[in-house]
């Protein structure tokens, strides 16, 4: 059963049964997701547990237009966002650890970890949509054309918001 007839025979008969599928199916990409946003698993837990929650509930909205995993990555993409900023902290720049002095580094001593932290670091300086949008095209590898889909957006507008992002990210690492 594809995963739109899944969701046809879900809105249809209200089968509890039928829906624990669906979550077999999506909870870890969506786990996946929501992690990439927090940085936290019990953050990402909660996280996913809501979206499923109101995955339930909306279900019925899903119109068939374009593939359901892309609906489901757009539902978790806002969720994921809308949670973000309605924190007044970001909640996840906490969760990564010191860095080293910049000055005290020379580009030969930087290690593999050390330029994953300070991508990491760079990461969770951003703005969430700035760092969404990147993870979206790098860490995801979708297309210009998928991650229109999910933000809602023109060609135009995500290939400038990609371009914009990665100038942020590459001024935001170049200050650690």
């Amino acid at each position: 059963m594809t995963d739109e007839q899944l969701v046809s025979a879900i809105v249809v008969k209200k089968d509890s049964a039928l829906f624990e599928i669906l979550y077999d199916r999506f909870s870890k990409r969506i786990y996946n997701k929501c992690y990439s946003f927090v940085n936290d698993e019990d953050e990402a837990k909660d996280l996913t547990q809501d979206i499923f929650l109101k995955l339930f509930v909306k279900l019925s909205s899903f119109k068939g237009d374009s593939k359901f995993s892309t609906w489901v990555y757009s539902f978790t993409y806002n969720h994921c966002v809308n949670y973000l900023s309605r924190s007044k902290v970001k909640k996840y720049e906490k969760r990564f650890p010191e860095f080293y002095d910049a000055a005290d580094l020379t580009e030969e001593s930087y290690s593999n970890q050390d330029l994953v932290d300070k991508l990491n670091y760079g990461l969770s300086m951003i703005s969430a949509e700035d760092k969404s949008i990147l993870l979206l095209k790098y860490q995801n590898d979708l297309s210009i054309k998928n991650i229109e889909e999910v933000m809602g957006l023109g060609t135009s507008a995500v290939k400038m918001r990609i371009k914009r992002a990665k100038e942020k990210l590459v001024n935001t690492c170049a200050l650690v």
